[in-house]
């Protein structure tokens, strides 16, 4: 039933497309995204923002 749904949403999306605005909205987020996840990749994770664990260390 699902695939029957999402096959309507993608025929009205092809019928009524995004603006190219919208389009570049999304692709804009995408790359702000990956950006980050790259940055976070080279430089690592700053301590900061990381959760200290309630539980004691061994």
């Amino acid at each position: 039933m699902n695939q029957l749904l999402w096959l309507l949403r993608a025929k009205r999306w092809v019928q009524n497309p995004p603006s190219w605005g919208r389009v570049k909205l999304v692709l804009a987020v995408i790359g702000l995204c990956l950006a980050l996840v790259v940055v976070e990749r080279v430089f690592g994770w700053p301590d900061w923002m990381t959760v200290d664990s309630l539980r004691r260390k061994p």
